[in-house]
């Protein structure tokens, strides 16, 4: 029997619990977890913290924070330039979280695995650098209707700059793509196809293999946008085929500032440098410079030591865990808060997919969700309010925002019945 929500009952917390957290079917230890990240242990305006706006950012865990206090403490030095000790410490700690990274999505080499600031500046090298030298007027780069704005505007602005085309691909009411319009998309114009792997706004998961697999029967390269989705579910960059992915440190319990692009050692190889400076050169004349190799011709400047470090940590801490029993603990939980909120008269999820991940994006009638999220925080949660960089998603289905629960591996059965009763307190303020 489904647990009935009304402000009128008098203990809502038994009916919303209808089975404790222990009880998950997945066996997963989200106490023991949680102890791992203390942030989580604070009160908000004297209740305790429940924190689900893990698609915007997620917290850290104890041990990245103590890799790069330890940095600081023990290892502060410039990479790849000094002979001094500190320096040979920073640069072996700092290339061993690249090695790392290079393993947890299984790419064949280290040097196609190239650190940037995040997912946005990955996209936006992969644009600058392929897209200003292999795309000409007329071409056509497919994108779909549910992607973020980093990868809508930097495709944009090469649009204007060099001639060619944006194609969308449409979605359902689901939020699903079409990938039968997709199909109708591709065609000998097609010179680039960049998709979004899992919706922020939406939580769909697409289908990402196949829409490689039909642009590659054209030798269209594709980028995926894994931002959302590799702290969520296993990430294989050879099994996918793709040849470039974006995802940024913050969203898998790393620092910011720091994320990672991946691409096929040939296509990089045939890239120019996305930007000069220091550290990406051989060789420097005022007649001419030479190209260091990969990773560092697109690496140029003092990178960011200590977020490449933290990054490599965070890593090895969801690798220890384990992909795969993350995703089965996160689709129970989100089929558990799906439920529940749909319970909830008045409010309508937006992104109903069959296949999705992690957020549960939501309105509720009568009420402006930054007003849902600004009266959820005095109770101490904190969602997401707004068309969460996807305005397209937004007028897609007719709306201005919308509130985002978005969830991880640390979040409980507890904090969806906090949020649930959140809403009812919201629904009692407005009357709705």
């Amino acid at each position: 029997m489904k647990a009935s929500y009304n402000l009128t009952t008098p203990n809502i917390t038994e009916q919303l619990t209808p089975r404790p957290s222990t009880q998950f079917r997945t066996g997963f230890d989200v106490e023991k977890i949680r102890e791992d990240f203390p942030i989580l242990k604070q009160r908000v305006h004297g209740k305790p913290l429940v924190y689900l706006d893990n698609a915007a950012t997620t917290q850290k865990p104890r041990v990245v924070i103590e890799a790069i206090q330890k940095y600081y403490t023990e290892e502060n030095a410039n990479v790849h330039r000094g002979v001094h000790f500190l320096s040979e410490k920073a640069t072996q700690a700092y290339e061993g979280a690249r090695s790392r990274i290079r393993r947890f999505i299984n790419a064949s080499k280290d040097r196609e695995i190239i650190f940037v600031r995040g997912a946005t500046e990955g996209i936006n090298l992969v644009v600058n650098s392929y897209g200003r030298k292999y795309l000409q007027p007329g071409d056509e780069i497919i994108i779909s209707a549910m992607e973020h704005h980093s990868n809508i505007v930097p495709w944009q602005i090469l649009c204007e700059e060099k001639g060619t085309k944006l194609r969308i691909i449409p979605m359902n009411d689901a939020g699903e793509l079409l990938i039968d319009e997709y199909e109708k998309l591709l065609n000998e114009r097609t010179k680039f196809v960049s998709v979004v792997q899992i919706s922020n706004s939406l939580g769909t998961i697409n289908p990402v293999r196949q829409i490689i697999q039909m642009a590659h029967n054209y030798g269209i390269p594709v980028l995926i946008d894994g931002a959302q989705a590799v702290q969520h579910i296993p990430v294989d960059v050879k099994d996918l085929d793709c040849d470039f992915y974006v995802f940024s440190g913050h969203k898998i319990f790393g620092p910011t500032g720091i994320g990672v692009l991946y691409g096929k050692e040939r296509l990089l190889e045939a890239m120019p440098p996305y930007q000069g400076g220091g550290d990406m050169i051989l060789s420097v004349t005022f007649e001419k410079t030479t190209y260091n190799t990969l990773p560092a011709k697109f690496e140029a400047g003092t990178p960011h030591i200590e977020g490449g470090i933290g990054l490599g940590v965070a890593i090895d801490y969801v690798s220890k865990i384990g992909l795969d029993t993350i995703a089965a603990y996160e689709h129970e939980l989100l089929q558990y808060a799906t439920e529940a909120l749909s319970e909830i008269e008045g409010l309508r999820i937006i992104g109903t997919a069959k296949e999705k991940a992690s957020v549960l994006s939501f309105v509720l009638e009568g009420v402006h969700p930054h007003d849902m999220g600004t009266i959820l925080d005095t109770e101490g949660i904190a969602i997401r309010t707004g068309h969460h960089c996807t305005q397209p998603v937004m007028q897609r289905f007719g709306i201005p925002a919308t509130a985002r629960a978005s969830l991880a591996f640390y979040n409980t059965k507890e904090d969806i019945d906090a949020l649930v009763r959140g809403i009812y307190k919201v629904k009692e303020i407005f009357g709705s």
